[in-house]
């Protein structure tokens, strides 16, 4: 990944680095609130050796300033732990004395800093004043020679012991500045790695890349299609209308030599949008003045009828196995020349009856009586209807989501389809994030008030009473 791609990981999952942040944020303050205050009692020691002359002094200075480093591990030592906590006053055993005190020298200097850090600013105070004395003690019974009278080494109180009035910790602002830069590191990292690890197809070029198929055209998601799927209305001259009619004028020259008259819509998984899809293609196929028969060949999971508010009862499976005639099962919808054929009762054996020589009859008759026939099928990676299905049509369309459909599941579609030498015409990205202004860009080039009214609702369906008749063979309709 370029730095490019991970900004725009980053970006495209801006709320994932808000939800870290704001998490950070939430225990910065929950552990803020729950520490209890801190105090710190200080006390500067001056480390010094008794000399005489020049020479004498600056060695005598390399030479406490050494000690001085040594002293920094004796103060956290047993015997000044011991020491300080026989005070009466300390109220504290020698371990945890040992918790509450550190040293530190001063760089280049003789000084010695110790400070004491505890809950009750009381004690602190008394523990520093026991370490002042017995401090001095300890290193002057240290630094005395053996059977010497006084200490090669002197250490005196310069400042201290005194105590600081307010906490040093906790520190609001500095705990809630680290837990946001943490948060939003977290957070960050979190997007890069989600993105690197999202191997969904999220734009047109990924899925052309995962497919090596045309991309037919890219329907812009749209939170109006669960309430309005149909273009119907106004949404005929929205976005997602341009869309399909893009669909429309791709599948009309996606064969200069022969026109692909039978068309199988199908995915690769459940709820991506084949059905809208396929009952949306019809309708602009009808609008542009084709004759167009749309069958509902999703036996198992039939969704035309519902969409279209047809009876659903009887259709497809019923003229397969000879209980009517297709002139009966073939419903109009609309004022255009749109006819679909209903699923029809559910059968038991699904497959069979797709892949039976009914049906290849029943879709070389259909492909002559109409201009186009439109095949909404079951999703391919779930049962092999659509395969069997699209062996028998001029070709297939792939309708894939954006963001659902994974590169895998596309390239396993494909293969399917390619697995019973059917024909893919191409691929459809459904529910495509596109730009912030596709839709104004639309609004602005699309037609005026007064030419919307042939997308209005149309009236009620109404059975078909005369539908086309089959054209002979040799005798194909334009």
């Amino acid at each position: 990944m370029e730095l490019r791609d991970y900004v725009s990981a980053v970006r495209k999952r801006w709320w994932l680095v808000a939800a870290a942040a704001c998490l950070a944020l939430v225990a910065a303050v929950v552990v803020t609130a729950r520490a209890a205050p801190a105090y710190a009692a200080g006390v500067t020691f001056f480390v010094s050796t008794p000399s005489t002359g020049v020479t004498d002094a600056y060695q005598g200075g390399l030479f406490s300033q050494q000690r001085a480093r040594s002293y920094v591990t004796l103060v956290g030592s047993d015997r000044l732990a011991d020491a300080v906590a026989a005070d009466p006053s300390v109220g504290l055993d020698a371990g945890e004395v040992q918790r509450r005190i550190s040293a530190r020298t001063v760089p280049d200097t003789v000084l010695l800093e110790v400070t004491v850090v505890d809950t009750d600013s009381a004690r602190a105070l008394r523990i520093a004043q026991a370490v002042a004395t017995k401090f001095a003690a300890l290193v002057a019974a240290i630094e005395t020679p053996p059977g010497g009278s006084a200490p090669t080494v002197r250490v005196d109180v310069v400042t201290g012991p005194r105590v600081s009035t307010d906490p040093i910790s906790p520190r609001p602002a500095r705990n809630f500045a680290i837990a946001l830069l943490l948060g939003l590191i977290a957070g960050a990292g979190l997007a890069v790695l989600r993105e690197i690890l999202d191997t969904s197809i999220r734009s047109a070029a990924q899925l052309r890349q995962a497919t090596r198929k045309a991309i037919l055209a890219a329907v812009p998601h749209d939170g109006h299609a669960l309430e309005s799927p149909l273009l119907v209305e106004d949404a005929a001259w929205s976005p997602r209308g341009e869309a399909m009619r893009h669909l429309r004028t791709n599948l009309q020259f996606v064969d200069p030599d022969r026109r692909a008259r039978c068309v199988v819509v199908t995915s690769a998984l459940p709820d991506e949008g084949k059905s809208t899809i396929a009952c949306n293609l019809a309708i602009v196929l009808a609008e542009a003045g084709h004759r167009v028969l749309l069958v509902d060949a999703d036996v198992r999971r039939p969704k035309l009828a519902e969409y279209l508010d047809l009876e659903g009862a009887v259709g497809l499976t019923n003229v397969l196995v000879g209980q009517l005639d297709l002139d009966t099962a073939v419903q109009r919808w609309g004022e255009r020349e749109l006819w679909v054929l209903p699923s029809g009762s559910i059968p038991p054996n699904p497959s069979e009856l797709l892949g039976s020589q009914q049906m290849t009859r029943l879709l070389a008759e259909v492909s002559e009586a109409y201009d186009y026939v439109v095949v909404d099928s079951s999703p391919l990676l779930v049962v092999t209807d659509a395969a069997v299905v699209a062996s028998r049509a001029d070709g297939a369309v792939l309708v894939t989501r954006a963001g659902r459909t994974s590169v895998a599941q596309a390239q396993a579609a494909v293969h399917a389809i390619e697995a019973v030498s059917a024909r893919l015409f191409g691929c459809v990205l459904n529910g495509a994030k596109g730009a912030a202004g596709d839709a104004y860009t639309y609004a602005y080039y699309g037609p005026a008030e007064g030419t919307r009214r042939s997308a209005r609702a149309l009236p009620a369906p109404e059975r078909a009473a005369t539908p086309p008749e089959p054209v002979r063979a040799g005798t194909r309709g334009a």
